[in-house]
């Protein structure tokens, strides 16, 4: 059967297929366990993985950075053949056709995607870790180049597909007062003059005082040598056993207890009592800006964020961590991060804005023999098939789709949609406010 694929391969015109990569990091979700990432990668590459499945399948990544490229399918190539064969790395092919991003993107991030997009499957915790702003990436990546790969900041959005877990932020004063006063490993380990500090600290006080403060005693706690750690961890483990036989534990308690099985004697098992448990239902997103300190704990998500790969660490990781960086670059804002639960589009798209210029995201949920309209925007978009299969239509083409497909759409495309099952279907694409303000 031809699809519009065969039809619009000349030049930048139509939907264009791609091949994705993956990655399989030690936090992820097994193949074996249902991962979501092994489940897409294994239908987008046409390949068996059958014998890698007891792997985990941590992120699937759909774009243009080098660590994880996508590659346009060109007509003619079969579903079997392998990434890159027959076929053209997407960032390569954008280059010979810049047309595809629309003139405003090109004038503001050049020949490029100015986001990438993922799918992530998290068995246990990710690094407690922030991501630079612009100017502190650039400092980063040219002193440590083998540890910085890039020299762009990496504001992101998790969009949750299941129940998603995650750290983010620290909790107010307030509650970190309580904390200091229900833990007494961690004065242990910050020392008592530290957190005094902190519990004299008013609620008229000085915003600047406040982060100060709260600084001083993050950076201590992080600090702490190996051995004070580890004994402050395992003080901790003991109390929390004995006290949860005779009352019920907190859901930050059960996460810690949780998070040391993971990750024994890592000081980010007690740093986690500084900074917010949020729990996504599916369909809610929470976004990060730079310099703010966050871990993902369980869960599938959708991932967008600025096309980037720098990360700072500083606690339940096996990984190099920068521990002074991290400190030094936090902003030290205050209290729980704000919950996206989108807004319609239409009847069956919802779409999700962060307050960043590279990227939004929307959620198409369409039952059974319903239709609805993508319109046309100035930039590029990248669709992801998680579920079912339906039509895809973009002027004289007519696309089959079905689970696992990631598609490029260029700048200028209004894209019909219909399903005779159902389809769950992801977009990503340039914010739509950024176009908004180049009207004026």
């Amino acid at each position: 059967m031809e699809t519009g694929l065969e039809k619009n391969h000349h030049g930048g015109g139509g939907l264009k297929r791609l091949r994705c990569s993956v990655q399989n990091y030690d936090w992820g979700k097994k193949g074996t366990e249902g991962s979501e990432v092994a489940r897409l990668y294994e239908l987008n590459s046409g390949s068996d993985i059958e014998l890698e499945k007891k792997k985990p399948f941590a992120e699937f990544w759909m774009g243009t950075h080098g660590s994880g490229p996508s590659f346009v399918v060109e007509s003619g190539v079969e579903n079997g053949d392998s990434i890159g064969s027959g076929s053209m790395g997407l960032k390569e092919w954008i280059l010979k056709n810049p047309n595809v991003l629309g003139d405003g993107v090109l004038d503001k991030w050049g020949c490029d995607l100015p986001f990438l997009f993922k799918v992530l499957s998290v068995a246990k915790a990710l690094s407690i870790q922030a991501h630079p702003d612009k100017e502190l990436a650039k400092v980063l990546h040219k002193l440590q180049p083998n540890r910085y790969k890039d020299d762009n900041h990496k504001p992101e959005m998790a969009l949750a597909i299941t129940e998603f877990e995650a750290l983010c932020g620290f909790i107010s004063i307030g509650e970190l007062k309580g904390v200091l006063r229900d833990v007494p490993e961690i004065v242990e380990v910050v020392g008592s003059a530290e957190a005094n500090q902190v519990l004299q600290i008013h609620e008229q006080d000085h915003e600047e005082k406040v982060k100060s403060v709260l600084r001083s005693a993050f950076t201590q706690l992080m600090s702490a040598s190996q051995e004070i750690t580890a004994e402050a961890i395992s003080k901790l483990k003991s109390r929390l056993y004995m006290e949860s036989k005779i009352r019920q534990l907190t859901g930050k308690e059960q996460l810690v207890l949780q998070l040391e099985k993971q990750y024994p004697a890592d000081i980010g098992v007690i740093s986690a009592f500084f900074l917010n448990y949020v729990k996504l239902n599916s369909g809610e997103a929470l976004y990060l800006g730079a310099n703010e300190p966050h871990a993902y704990l369980y869960g599938e998500c959708i991932e967008c964020m600025a096309t980037s790969d720098n990360v700072v660490r500083a606690g339940l990781t096996p990984k190099l961590r920068d521990i002074q960086t991290l400190c030094s670059m936090l902003t030290y804002k205050q209290g729980f991060p704000e919950i996206l639960k989108g807004f319609p589009l239409s009847p069956y798209i919802t779409r999700y804005l962060p307050p960043f210029d590279e990227f939004e995201v929307d959620r198409c949920i369409l039952p059974r023999g319903a239709s609805t309209v993508f319109p046309a925007i100035p930039g590029p978009s990248i669709f992801l098939v998680m579920v079912g299969d339906g039509a895809m239509c973009t002027g004289s083409s007519k696309d089959v789709v079905m689970e696992g497909d990631v598609l490029f759409a260029p700048a200028n495309s209004e894209i019909s949609v219909s399903t005779a099952s159902e389809l769950h279907l992801y977009r990503a694409g340039v914010n739509s406010r950024f176009f908004q303000t180049l009207r004026w």
